[in-house]
């Protein structure tokens, strides 16, 4: 009688887990997701598959190899529909570090404590200090980062990083979590 109840408290949570991933994302992401699951999902046939994915990587002008897509693939515990795909990504964004340390990391570049850093002093210290980054690889995480007059704004990328881009009327210090007031003045 004991394993019965064992047994069902077991199902409830995997149901749990299967539907809070919707909660774990507010209805705008959720809308972003599905729209670049269907832009992976090549033959619209409701699933990701190798095929699907090579030819994403192709249109973007990458070539993957068959192990590369192998690995993408494999990542999934099954056949990749959408709920999948947004429990795959909710569990790489919530294994992200708090967004206070992603902050943190990158104020140790930042001297003057503005939220910005030069562009061209991040990739320098990108490419030659620690794990070094090639070229491709920091113009891969700069592509579309909030980048204006030359100073990246690592307070907005980590907030995008953690929340997901901002609505198009949405501005900087609207009272979203995670935003700072910065000082703007070069003084």
């Amino acid at each position: 009688m004991s394993s019965t109840r064992t047994k069902k408290k077991q199902r409830t949570r995997t149901q749990r887990y299967t539907s809070n991933v919707f909660a774990m994302f507010n209805q705008a992401q959720i809308q972003e997701f599905k729209e670049a699951f269907n832009m992976i999902d090549q033959n619209r046939d409701g699933y990701v598959d190798k095929e699907d994915l090579f030819e994403m990587f192709t249109s973007l002008g990458k070539n993957p190899t068959d192990e590369d897509l192998d690995i993408m693939i494999n990542m999934a515990p099954g056949p990749i529909n959408f709920t999948m795909f947004l429990t795959l990504f909710g569990e790489k964004l919530n294994g992200t570090d708090p967004e206070e340390v992603i902050k943190n990391a990158f104020a140790c570049f930042d001297d003057r404590n503005i939220g910005f850093i030069p562009e061209d002093y991040l990739r320098e210290c990108l490419m030659t200090m620690g794990d070094r980054w090639s070229e491709e690889m920091v113009d891969e995480l700069l592509h579309g980062a909030p980048i204006q007059e030359g100073k990246f704004d690592y307070l907005e990328f980590t907030r995008t990083l953690k929340h997901g881009a901002r609505e198009k009327d949405e501005v900087p210090g609207d009272g979203l979590e995670g935003d700072n007031q910065r000082v703007t003045s070069e003084g």
